[in-house]
């Protein structure tokens, strides 16, 4: 690969770097700042998206104790259903509608009962779930509607639902390394998710003082030669190991970290944030020529928003005509600089760690989506000779 220097690393999804003037002080406030920026209700500031969703479901609890059921999609990031074990609630699995993200909604339909708290549609990607449709089925029943829009900052979403919450983590856009944003578009909702949060988040600072030493690093480190040592060095080194879950960081503890933010770390998102409409701009231009060559390429699907709907573009999913030449176009390229990695390792019933709290539930199409699916980095630091590369081994391997 002639086109690639030696220390150069794509990141797999396309962060916001944070530049070394966003560490001067300033006295603005992120959650109002991003709230007034994408137009949404009053948003509160939390430890990261995981903590939003603790906050979430613990306050739904305590206004329904006699239900104890929350909906996911069998395909979704790990830490949902350890946010549900950690509340004390249940896991109910819905399988995925076929090669798509969106809920198989006449299994959801089956699961709707007066004991389920809340169901948890995914914005997987930045891509917009279809909540309307959510909703409608959740409605007789009284069902709260969670919009997990971790990895959707920015995107048209939170109309349908009760709540929705965004992570801050790296890499998703706006980051404070780790961070999250949680609100409500009912009022009422709104001030006991608020009061929630001051009754169950601790100060802690430790973790503290861990999270501004990582933001450091990210301010250091997330560029094309920092991310060579930072990511795909240790990537590599998983991956040489056949240890894909730590490849792709799907390795989580049971043990959530639960802390207040501080405003010294607040501030260095709160000067980045200027810089995030122009990103998202940038971004989903270039996602869109970018899906428009992949669509070329014969038995490819790439998951993008159905008409009407404007999602985000951290990264692009693609879908393979079967297992085999996913795992084939990975063998070339997983290991190499061009950003390209897995979502999610497994479906959640086939992670070994979380065979305590998730119910071993047949969801065939989640499983295939997760064996057939590959990512590819949005970075604005992909160029186009990079991507064309990436294109003649996916054609290559499909033809």
């Amino acid at each position: 690969m002639t086109l690639l220097r030696r220390y150069y690393e794509i990141p797999p999804t396309a962060g916001l770097p944070t530049k070394w003037r966003d560490w001067l002080p300033c006295h603005n406030d992120l959650a109002l700042q991003v709230s007034q920026l994408f137009k949404l209700p009053p948003l509160q500031l939390t430890c990261s998206g995981t903590a939003a969703l603790v906050i979430a479901l613990t306050t739904l609890k305590r206004n329904a104790p006699e239900r104890c059921y929350v909906i996911i999609p069998a395909y979704t990031c790990p830490l949902v259903a350890l946010a549900i074990h950690h509340c004390g609630l249940k896991i109910k699995l819905c399988d995925l509608s076929s090669h798509s993200f969106d809920f198989d909604f006449g299994q959801l339909a089956s699961l709707m009962d007066e004991q389920v708290l809340a169901v948890i549609p995914t914005h997987l990607g930045g891509r917009v779930a279809d909540i309307a449709r959510v909703a409608a089925l959740a409605k007789p029943y009284n069902i709260t509607i969670i919009e997990d829009a971790a990895q959707a900052l920015g995107a048209q979403v939170g109309t349908y639902g009760d709540i929705v919450f965004y992570s801050l983590a790296a890499g998703k856009g706006l980051t404070l390394y780790e961070g999250g944003l949680l609100t409500s578009r009912h009022e009422q909702l709104h001030n006991q998710l608020e009061q929630m949060a001051k009754t169950i988040i601790p100060r802690d600072r430790k973790w503290e003082l861990t999270r501004t030493l990582e933001l450091f690093g990210y301010t250091l480190l997330y560029n094309p030669f920092g991310l060579y040592f930072a990511y795909g060095n240790p990537k590599r080194k998983s991956l040489k190991q056949h240890q894909l879950i730590e490849a792709v960081g799907d390795d989580f503890d049971f043990d959530l970290p639960l802390h207040k933010v501080s405003h010294f770390r607040q501030n260095v998102a709160s000067n980045s944030v200027k810089r995030l409409p122009q990103f998202i701009q940038d971004t989903t231009q270039q996602a869109l020529s970018r899906v428009n060559q992949l669509q070329q390429i014969r038995g490819l699907q790439v998951l993008t928003d159905n008409e009407g709907q404007q999602g985000t573009w951290p990264f692009i999913m693609v879908i393979l005509p079967t297992g085999k030449i996913r795992d084939d176009i990975l063998q070339e390229l997983w290991a190499g600089p061009l950003g390209i990695t897995r979502l999610f390792i497994y479906a959640l019933p086939d992670y070994a760690y979380l065979e305590s709290i998730v119910p071993k539930t047949s969801v065939p199409n989640a499983q295939n989506l997760a064996n057939q699916m590959l990512t590819i980095s949005n970075s604005l630091w992909l160029n186009d000779d990079q991507f064309q590369f990436i294109c003649q081994v996916i054609e290559k391997h499909t033809a």
